[in-house]
């Protein structure tokens, strides 16, 4: 199963279209926001992208709790199951524990990939390229003996989406 992930979009709607449209181009089946959405139309193209999806509240989004019935929206850390592979889903890295197969995190606005023990822990960096002139976002592709993270980087200046591949053995306990 292929999950897009994105996290801190801030007010960049227009790279959150690129990263969603792109994700769901190379062949997302479901779609993680980490947080830090702040725009109610990044929800609106989460709504509307065609894929089930989950997104959690950023210490950026308390005013996002009014539409918490009309989108998808969780609290930290929020845990759930998809492609038999337990996920710890925060904004803050706060909850770094080894408690689920991957563990989502934003807030640091920097790309992570770290596979420890038996736990991915990822972060899909910054879209709103905010910190650095590139928007960024990853694709991780869940296998039953692998972990496959694509991450995405666009240059500010440039058209092009250049992508860097990680892979993970995995254990996987049914």
């Amino acid at each position: 199963m292929k999950i897009g992930i994105i996290s801190d979009t801030h007010s960049k709607v227009k790279k959150a279209k690129k990263a969603l449209d792109t994700l769901v181009r190379d062949g997302a089946e479901f779609i993680v926001h980490a947080g830090d959405i702040v725009e109610l139309e990044t929800l609106e193209l989460l709504r509307d992208c065609g894929l089930k999806y989950v997104a959690v509240y950023g210490n950026n989004d308390a005013h996002l709790a009014e539409y918490h019935s009309e989108f998808n929206l969780v609290q930290e850390p929020y845990f759930f199951k998809i492609a038999q592979t337990k996920f710890k889903l925060m904004h803050l890295p706060f909850y770094m524990s080894p408690d689920a197969d991957v563990v989502i995190f934003g807030h640091t606005h920097t790309f992570d990939s770290d596979f420890k023990g038996n736990t991915l822990f990822l972060n899909s960096g910054e879209v709103c390229a905010r910190s650095k002139p590139l928007s960024e976002w990853a694709m991780l592709e869940v296998k039953k003996s692998e972990f496959l993270v694509t991450h995405y980087t666009k240059a500010n200046s440039s058209d092009n989406i250049n992508q860097k591949h990680f892979k993970y053995k995995r254990e996987h306990n049914e």
